[in-house]
């Protein structure tokens, strides 16, 4: 009925009944007329459910009221909530002045809205130092992100001295960006110590922060020459995509340099893919000339080499499982999980190489799976021989035809094969090169 009159049950006794009520409010197309009552019960300390208290501070950061800002930097100061929710409070009041088009809690586009970023900045502030003296992790790193966003430098110092005490590099990775973002005065020395640091991840991440204003032509190939031959290839691949959106003059020599380890098969194959990327957008055409040299281009298949290797299996994982434009278990199952449409995929690492791993997203109809496909072949006597591939070895295939027996037909004797086509869609139509990468890499690992 879409009545403002159901804010009634944010007062009932039962916070299931007031979460229900939540949801109604807030979910969907949602019940704006009764935003400002969602937005009021964080005023109450009765209530613990993460459901109901997260739609409550979206409803005020909907509202956007001076009322609602200050019933949520009121309801943030609170000792008795959960890390995550104050962290998520914390993040809301961050991006208060100009918040996503889409909701935080159900993702649906609710519009652009911009505020003075003023006012919130004054009432904050007062209670920043506070909360940077919290000791739970979400409550520094939410702050951190919230005086980037708020454009708020007063607490570099501060920022600073917690990114060089603290010993956990969650926090240490999330003072990085605030303090760029800040233009912290000394961010030059903090991004250097951060590529130094003995933890992988920091170091990726102080990489991802190089740019023209804090790295010089001076200073770069020693920074190149360090992540080369003692970082992780995470880090070298993080090293090029920055050097890519460096000026030209600071990074032509270095990438020719790259690019004969390239020819001279010197260069980890994992890096391909990033070094293409960053020569194209380096903006040098004698680059881009240089490297297309070095690109074989005989077949579909060489337009993709450069997601052969270097991807991420974890990221390969996820575009498997839960892709909804590639829907690979759809059809596939690894370890009893997904469909049965097309061939288990359990050990696929141990059958088939990264190569032909690549050319059954590639070109999926170019080889068949043993069952799961229908060719025909041309034998030298002139005779014709149609059926399901069942079985295929150098030197013979096995196809089931309309016979009692499976036929075994020497590959001496076959002129041509046509194989059906494949019902598995063309993986380079829709997934980028960077996903097919990633997911070479994790169907790679299944062994």
């Amino acid at each position: 009925m879409k009545s403002e009159k159901i804010a009634i049950f944010l007062t009932d006794a039962d916070e299931y009944i007031v979460t229900e009520a939540a949801r109604a409010i807030n979910d969907d197309l949602s019940i704006p007329a009764a935003l400002p009552a969602l937005a009021a019960t964080l005023r109450e300390k009765r209530f613990t459910r993460e459901p109901l208290l997260r739609r409550a501070i979206n409803a005020a950061l909907r509202v956007g009221g001076d009322k609602e800002l200050d019933v949520l930097i009121n309801f943030a100061t609170r000792t008795d909530i959960s890390d995550v929710i104050k962290a998520e409070a914390l993040a809301t009041i961050g991006l208060w002045a100009n918040p996503s088009v889409l909701d935080r809690v159900d993702g649906r586009n609710r519009g652009r809205i911009e505020r003075s970023p003023a006012v919130v900045k004054a009432k904050i502030q007062p209670f920043i130092a506070n909360f940077l003296k919290e000791t739970n992790p979400e409550t520094v790193i939410a702050t951190a992100g919230l005086l980037a966003n708020l454009d708020i430098p007063d607490f570099n110092n501060t920022l600073a001295k917690i990114y060089a005490e603290n010993t956990n590099n969650k926090i240490r990775m999330a003072m990085l960006p605030a303090l760029n973002k800040l233009k912290y005065a000394q961010i030059e020395a903090i991004i250097k110590s951060g590529m130094e640091d003995k933890d992988d991840k920091l170091r990726t991440v102080a990489l991802g922060l190089l740019n023209d204003s804090n790295v010089s032509k001076e200073s770069l190939p020693a920074i190149v020459q360090t992540i080369f031959s003692k970082g992780s290839i995470r880090e070298q691949q993080q090293l090029l995509l920055v050097m890519g959106k460096l000026n030209s003059s600071k990074t032509q020599t270095i990438f020719e340099d790259l690019l004969t380890q390239l020819q001279d098969k010197k260069l980890s194959p994992n890096l391909r893919l990033e070094l293409t990327e960053a020569i194209n957008n380096s903006g040098s055409a004698a680059l881009k000339a240089k490297m297309a040299a070095l690109s074989p281009n005989a077949s579909a298949l060489d337009a993709y080499v450069d997601a052969l290797f270097g991807g991420n299996y974890f990221e390969g994982r996820n575009i498997f499982n839960y892709n909804s434009t590639a829907q690979c278990t759809r059809c596939h199952a690894v370890n009893g999980e997904g469909g049965n449409v097309g061939p288990s995929l359990t050990k696929i690492g141990a059958t088939l190489s990264r190569e032909q791993i690549l050319q059954a997203l590639i070109e999926p109809s170019a080889r068949l799976a043993p069952g799961y496909g229908t060719v025909l072949l041309k034998l030298k006597e002139g005779q014709e021989v149609f059926g399901v591939l069942a079985k295929e070895t150098p030197e013979a295939l096995t196809i089931n035809t309309s016979d009692a027996e499976p036929l075994v037909v020497p590959v001496s004797r076959i002129v041509s094969r046509e194989n059906t086509p494949s019902s598995m869609p063309v993986m380079g139509t829709i997934l980028s090169k960077r996903e097919i990468r990633d997911l070479v890499e994790y169907l790679a690992l299944l062994k």
